[in-house]
C-alpha cells in the first residue's frame, strides 16, 4: 500500500492511527453508534436484539473496531481537533477480488459530530482509495432511523444507495 501521509483540513487533522489512538477510538465508535443499537432493538424488539446482540452489543463492537483496526490488510486513521483529541476514525480496506475499495468503518465522537470531521474522514477516504486505483468503492450502512446521518453523508459525498434488507425470525420460547 502507498505511504501513509498526514493530511490537514481546517480545524482537524487526518493521520495514521497509532496504538496510542486505539482506546479513544473504541470509546468514540461506542458512543457514536449507540443511536445506532438503540434504533436496532426498538425495530426488531428486545427478543430478536438480544439474540443478535447477546450478552452486551458494547463489548462485541469494541471488539469488532479493535480487530478492523488492528488487521494488517486495512489502512486505518484518526481525524483529531486542534488539541490533538481523536474526534473520528475511518477503516479503509480492499474487498476480497482487490477490485473494490471499501470504507470499513467510520465514525465520529458526537460531541465532534456536525463540525466537518465525517465529510473530512470521507472524502479523505474517497481520494486515497482513488489514489492507489480503485474505480469502484463501497461503503454500507442500516435502513433504520439511527443511520441517517451516516446515509446523509455518503449520499452526500456522491455515493447512490442500494436498498437491502434483512429479515429475522426467532423461534423463541412461548411464554
Amino acid at each position: 500500500m502507498p505511504e501513509q501521509s498526514h493530511v490537514t483540513v481546517p480545524s482537524h487533522q487526518i493521520r495514521p492511527l497509532t496504538p496510542a489512538d486505539l482506546e479513544a477510538v473504541v470509546n468514540l465508535s461506542l458512543l457514536a453508534w449507540e443511536p445506532v443499537f438503540v434504533s436496532f432493538e426498538n425495530i426488531l424488539g428486545s427478543a430478536i436484539f438480544g439474540l443478535l446482540y447477546r450478552p452486551d452489543w458494547r463489548a462485541a463492537q469494541a471488539d469488532s473496531v479493535r480487530k478492523c483496526c488492528l488487521d494488517d490488510g486495512a489502512e486505518s486513521f484518526v481525524v483529531s481537533t486542534a488539541d490533538g483529541v481523536a474526534a473520528g476514525f475511518v477503516v479503509l480496506r480492499q474487498d476480497h477480488d482487490e477490485s473494490l475499495g471499501v470504507i470499513e468503518m467510520i465514525a465520529v465522537h458526537p460531541e465532534h459530530q456536525r463540525r466537518g470531521h465525517g465529510r473530512a474522514l470521507m472524502e479523505f477516504a474517497i481520494r486515497r482509495l482513488r489514489d492507489q486505483g480503485f474505480r469502484l468503492i463501497n461503503v454500507t450502512t442500516g435502513g433504520d432511523p439511527g443511520h441517517a446521518p451516516a446515509r446523509a453523508l455518503y449520499e452526500a459525498t456522491g455515493f447512490t444507495g442500494l436498498p437491502l434488507v434483512n429479515y429475522y425470525l426467532a423461534d423463541l420460547p412461548a411464554q
